[in-house]
């Protein structure tokens, strides 16, 4: 089922969690005693639906209050919505927004745009999250892999006050990722590596992975440190076994280790 933004901005309450203690007193009757458990309940006010039992400490961030916060800087930006995700019976939201008049074109058939996706639940799976970057599908089963610019991680707690600042986060997540392509992708395609690199880049890689990258980089012979960063995504998306934590590990180091060396050779060829 397609959803639309506004329908991930349903209202929601807060009602407090409590039981009953009845007393039996001795020729009066009996006495009913509510006790507070410390919890409450979201509530979906549209249709009913309890979506979670949280602690008193759980602060009710709504998904109308970071869209109305968010979706104005965006598109002000030039953002526009690409999908809207809601799972359950609401009780998560995932948000993505991508810039079409940021596109990098880094060769004839390689192209990226800066993406901002936005997470928020009400069961306490994850905080208000947000990640932008440059992503794009990489093979037929959907697989999306890229360079994370910005992450920003907030949990629902009352004393978490910078989620007051929400509008000033996306804005400066905006610029960290425009920053991201419009002054690092360029080096990185039009700055050649070194010998000692393709070294170094080996050795980011497992002994046992050698052989494999060793192939991928004859195969692609990559020229630039954007080429040799396609190889690595390519070795780690492709060949190497994607549930592993290594793996990941590797893909997190990929980016800003090769960014590293292109910057410091561009500095040098300058110089």
């Amino acid at each position: 089922m397609k959803h639309e933004i506004r329908d991930a901005m349903f209202p929601v309450m807060e009602v407090p969690a409590y039981y009953e203690i009845t007393k039996k007193n001795k020729g009066k009757g009996t006495s009913v005693r509510e006790v507070q458990t410390g919890h409450k309940f979201i509530v979906r006010e549209d249709t009913g639906d309890i979506l979670s039992c949280m602690s008193d400490n759980y602060k009710l961030i709504t998904n109308k209050q970071i869209i109305e916060a968010a979706n104005p800087v965006i598109k002000k930006s030039g953002g526009k919505l690409k999908e809207v995700n809601i799972f359950g019976k609401g009780e998560k939201l995932h948000m993505n927004w991508h810039f079409p008049n940021h596109l990098v074109k880094l060769s004839n058939k390689d192209e990226m745009t800066p993406e901002i996706v936005i997470d928020n639940s009400y069961n306490g799976t994850v905080g208000v999250n947000i990640i932008a970057g440059a992503f794009r599908i990489i093979c037929s089963n959907g697989l999306v892999i890229g360079v994370v610019a910005h992450k920003y991680k907030n949990k629902h707690i009352k004393s978490n006050v910078s989620l007051d600042d929400f509008e000033s986060v996306i804005s400066q997540t905006i610029e960290n990722t425009k920053h991201l392509m419009k002054e690092e992708f360029p080096v990185l395609q039009d700055t050649k590596f070194r010998d000692r690199h393709v070294i170094d880049f080996l050795s980011m890689f497992p002994l046992q992975a050698n052989e494999l990258v060793t192939q991928a980089l004859i195969a692609n012979s990559p020229k630039s440190f954007w080429d040799l960063f396609n190889v690595g995504t390519n070795v780690l998306s492709h060949h190497m076994n994607r549930t592993s934590q290594s793996t990941h590990s590797i893909e997190r180091k990929l980016y800003p280790t090769v960014k590293r060396w292109a910057l410091k050779e561009a500095k040098v060829a300058v110089a």
